[in-house]
């Protein structure tokens, strides 16, 4: 049989996860020019595939037109009409599954998720590091006869700044680094406390942008930047696009275990991480980042580490693990890798 020369990529969220996808989209479509790549998505995510060379967005509106079982049918049709020889589910949810039902006669490669593994992870029966989440990306496509290479990555050269982004650079004598301290769980968050004072010291040699949303986080990364001189925040005053070309003029990108750690790392930055109750061995570490970036929490106190994959589950006592990292450790890391 022969390779598809069409596929369709569904991955539909979160942030993280479709962010992680670009990496290896890339790698996939510089090593195989000949391949067109559509990426089902929702319409925040277009921005993170703009440059890949023969890949294109298909939008999912599933609070919309593709909402429930006749929206999906509806996608589906839609989707045929783009004449698509092969589908590589890097989601594997309900959603994608219901769509494979109505994708009969194509050829559809799932993810595997490697859940049983996780468990033996999260359950302390086996604690030692799993396949990336790039790694399983890449091993959908082998799967539907193309070998990805992800050991040679390429990355587009940082967008020019408009004057508007230039703005948040304050000092153009210092390098900047981008703080983004917030994650979707507080297990996954270095306390704000602690955070303040790694800010406090960064300002006084380096520029220092924040990156975060909705309104609490605003409130409080306004405040960081009205406290201290080189701060600046971004967080609600940019679209995804400017954020995305901000963050590729960065020398630095530090967050936590979230979104921000694979969009900074699927444009090139270097990315130091904060571990809560996660842990990288989960399979969940930024792109291409060495394993000494990532700064875990203290298991010998918290000896459960990783309590659960997403941060969602740990016992009481744990909520705070990722205090454990001092201040000084966070700081003397980023001095020795700017």
């Amino acid at each position: 049989m022969s390779k598809p020369k069409h596929i369709l990529v569904l991955r539909f969220s979160a942030m993280g996860d479709v962010a992680m996808t670009v990496p290896v989209l890339r790698a996939l479509t510089a090593q195989y020019p000949e391949l067109k790549i559509t990426v089902v998505t929702r319409a925040f995510f277009k921005p993170f595939f703009q440059g890949l060379k023969n890949v294109s967005v298909y939008e999912a509106d599933f609070k919309g037109n593709h909402k429930g079982i006749l929206g999906l049918y509806k996608l589906s049709k839609e989707l045929k009409a783009l004449q698509f020889d092969a589908v590589a589910d890097l989601h594997n949810v309900l959603r994608s599954k219901i769509l494979k039902f109505f994708f009969f006669g194509k050829k559809v490669v799932q993810l595997d998720k490697g859940r049983e593994e996780k468990k033996t992870l999260t359950s302390g029966q086996n604690f030692q590091q799993l396949k990336t989440t790039h790694q399983r990306y890449a091993e959908v496509f082998e799967a539907l006869g193309y070998s990805v290479d992800l050991s040679q990555p390429i990355f587009s050269k940082p967008k020019l700044l408009s004057e508007n982004l230039k703005s948040f650079i304050l000092n153009k004598d210092f390098k900047t680094i981008g703080i983004a301290p917030f994650a979707a769980h507080q297990s996954k968050m270095y306390p704000l406390a602690q955070m303040e004072k790694v800010i406090e010291a960064l300002s006084k040699n380096y520029n220092v942008i924040l990156f975060g949303g909705g309104k609490k986080e605003i409130e409080v990364l306004n405040q960081f930047e009205a406290n201290y001189n080189n701060v600046k925040s971004a967080a609600g005053k940019l679209n995804l696009e400017e954020e995305l070309i901000l963050i590729s003029n960065l020398d630095l990108m530090l967050t936590m275990d979230s979104g921000n750690a694979h969009i900074a790392a699927m444009l090139g930055k270097k990315v130091i991480t904060i571990w809560g109750v996660t842990h990288p061995f989960a399979g969940f570490a930024p792109f291409k980042q060495p394993k000494d970036f990532a700064l875990t929490a203290d298991r010998e106190h918290f000896p459960l580490i990783p309590t659960s994959i997403y941060g969602n589950k740990f016992p009481e006592g744990y909520e705070n693990a990722a205090s454990s990292v001092s201040e000084q450790t966070i700081l003397s890391k980023i001095k020795a890798v700017i």
